[in-house]
């Protein structure tokens, strides 16, 4: 097998089920070896299990392919350490981190418990800092060591982070840190030859399909909620050609490909001395009023939201 990951050494996790199983699925199609890192865990985070991210493995040696199973946790900074080294010690280097692993736990803040929030948190923001942070590190000393250093991270944001769902708060907060994770990362690694990108996926997966019950999906043709038409897009982000993209998160369902443009400084009223607060009483509406509301793009819902 061979196409645009050619050769490259591959980590995806949360890799044995869903979008993560297509993402490793597509880059093994594209002759990268991989790296299928889960727990096996359930969707709350729960439990463990080796055998989901085994049969990602026997898939993709099936088709020809190499890859092997990992079962670290991610949001452990000492295994994520070793999830990198262990990488680069089986296979010699490695050229890309996709960061994909997350679980749910929804809940309406006045309900919300501080260990819902927390696991949420650990598993989507910290699951994403650990892996980024060590392979950021290895990325550096190659670099000072003189090699020419490709590499690409994609993190896995979300509607519900960069617009807002309800009933989201833990997760959303944490698709929306690793958005501005993604931003901030990009600047710092970009001189060492690494870019970093993000993707808000929207697919039908175990995650999502308790959000909107019942709904139905094409028997034939073409399914817009597929969680294999995020691959393509993610592939292509650790490819050659996209070695001047960086600093960047896409919106992706179906076959619709849109680039958030996140936070802008929008209208602006500049008095050139201190407020006082009652002056703000026709300043501030005005203000807001002119502003763009907080939308959606087109064709989006949060329910889509991975």
């Amino acid at each position: 097998m061979t196409g645009i990951a050619d050769g490259r050494v591959v980590i995806v996790t949360g890799a044995a089920r869903g979008i993560g199983r297509e993402h490793a699925l597509e880059f093994a199609r594209h002759g990268a070896r991989v790296v299928v890192n889960d727990l096996g865990a359930q969707v709350d985070g729960t439990g463990s299990s080796t055998g989901p991210a085994g049969e990602v493995v026997d898939e993709i040696r099936a088709m020809g392919g190499e890859a092997v199973a990992d079962g670290t946790d991610v949001s452990d900074f000492e295994g994520a350490r070793r999830l990198v080294a262990s990488t680069v010690e089986r296979f010699g280097d490695l050229h890309v981190l996709v960061n994909n692993a997350g679980i749910l736990r929804d809940r309406m803040l006045v309900n919300m418990s501080a260990e819902e929030w927390d696991a949420v948190i650990g598993v989507h923001l910290r699951g994403t800092f650990a892996p980024l942070r060590h392979a950021a590190a290895y990325w550096r000393e190659r670099h000072k060591a003189g090699h020419d250093v490709d590499a690409r991270v994609i993190n896995t944001s979300s509607s519900s982070g960069i617009y807002g769902n309800a009933g989201q708060g833990n997760y959303g907060a944490a698709k929306a840190g690793i958005a501005a994770l993604t931003v901030i990362a990009a600047r710092e690694l970009r001189r060492y030859g690494v870019t970093v990108n993000a993707v808000a996926p929207a697919a039908l997966t175990r995650m999502t399909e308790n959000l909107v019950p019942g709904r139905e999906r094409p028997s034939e043709g073409f399914d817009p909620a597929d969680p294999s038409n995020i691959a393509p897009l993610v592939v292509w982000l650790a490819s050659p050609g996209a070695r001047g993209i960086t600093g960047r998160v896409f919106n992706v369902r179906g076959g619709r490909i849109s680039v958030a443009e996140g936070w802008r400084a929008g209208p602006v009223v500049d008095k050139g001395a201190r407020w006082d607060p009652h002056e703000l009483d026709d300043v501030i509406p005005a203000l807001v009023e002119k502003a763009r509301p907080n939308v959606l793009p087109d064709g989006v819902t949060p329910e889509d939201g991975a």
